[in-house]
This record gives structure tokens, C-alpha cells and sequence, in this order.
């Protein structure tokens, strides 16, 4: 909507880079899978944001609901257009728009499949953040922090990087294309 913005791991390390280290970093959005977080630890952040990876857990708003036969719950941001019906217009600068139908949202209201206790998908992001730290032969964050090294990856080497060409025939509990 608003054309500003800048891709999470550029944003944490200029976030670094511009700091004097008394202010702690904590990542904001593009968290998906456990590596996003090794990745943003990795790059300076003290702590992620993960709205989106705990939605669709027991312990997050709204009702689970089925639909052909799988279970999704319904997610929104604080940018939505009902979140900002309800009061978050504020965050947004456009609490005084006299019509609802005035308001520009910034967010989504959209389901994710529903995951359960939010005790399993947090096993599987340790889990995940175990694995990459002990791929960078880190013990620590410290450790994490000045052993990574950072390469630019295509949107054709990302692909090749995930399962392709296949169709997965079980879902793995950490993993979802």
C-alpha cells in the first residue's frame, strides 16, 4: 500500500550498523520458517516478532474452523481494515476519518492452517534454530553473530533451496510451502 519499506535482514543490520549497542533490535516481519529466525538472531536481532508463525495455534485469537476437510483459523493485523475499525486507526494516524469507509487499511485479514498447541510449533523453531546455530558451529549467539557469513541468494537459487518438483505427500509440522 504504501510503497516504503525494506527487506528484514537489511533492516536489522542497518538497524546494527546505525545503533551504539544500547538498544536492543528485535525483528519485525518475514519470519516463516525457523531459519528466518537463526538468520535474524544471526544478523544482530535480540528477539523476532512472531505473530504469524503462532496464528493458527490454540493459544491465539479466534475460533478454528474446517473447510474442504482442513482445519484454518482467521488471522488479521493491526493494519486491517477490521482491526482498524475497532480501534487500531490510531496507530495509523487516521483515527479522525469521519467514515469508516475512509480508512486505508495497511494490513490483512486472511486464515492460516490451524497448528495446535502453540508448545509444538515453539519445539520446532527451537528445534530449527538448534540446527542452523550448530551449521555455523555456534554454541551462543555471540558465537552465531561473528561466525555468520551472509550471501545473496536469487529468487531461482531460493526455489532450489526448498522442496520443487515434487509433491509433498506429508506435512512436515515445521515446514509449509
Amino acid at each position: 500500500v504504501t510503497g516504503v519499506g525494506v527487506p528484514q535482514l537489511t533492516a536489522i543490520m542497518d538497524a546494527v550498523d546505525g545503533g551504539d549497542g544500547s538498544v536492543p533490535i528485535i525483528a519485525d516481519g518475514g519470519i516463516r520458517y525457523s531459519g528466518d529466525i537463526v538468520k535474524a538472531l544471526a544478523a544482530g536481532a535480540e528477539s523476532v516478532m512472531m505473530g504469524s508463525m503462532f496464528a493458527g495455534t490454540d493459544e491465539a485469537p479466534g475460533e478454528s474452523f474446517l473447510l474442504e476437510g482442513r482445519r484454518f483459523k482467521t488471522v488479521r493485523g493491526m493494519g486491517s481494515l477490521s482491526a482498524m475499525e475497532e480501534g487500531s486507526a490510531d496507530r495509523y494516524f487516521q483515527e479522525n476519518q469521519g467514515s469508516q469507509s475512509k480508512l486505508v487499511p495497511e494490513g490483512i485479514e486472511a486464515r492460516v492452517p490451524y497448528k495446535g498447541p502453540i508448545s509444538d510449533t515453539i519445539y520446532q523453531l527451537v528445534g530449527g534454530l538448534r540446527s542452523g546455530m550448530g551449521y555455523c558451529g555456534a554454541a551462543s549467539l555471540d558465537e552465531l553473530r561473528s561466525r555468520a557469513q551472509f550471501s545473496r541468494v536469487t529468487p531461482g537459487s531460493l526455489r532450489e533451496s526448498h522442496p520443487h518438483d515434487v509433491t509433498i505427500t506429508r506435512e512436515a509440522p515445521n515446514y509449509r510451502m
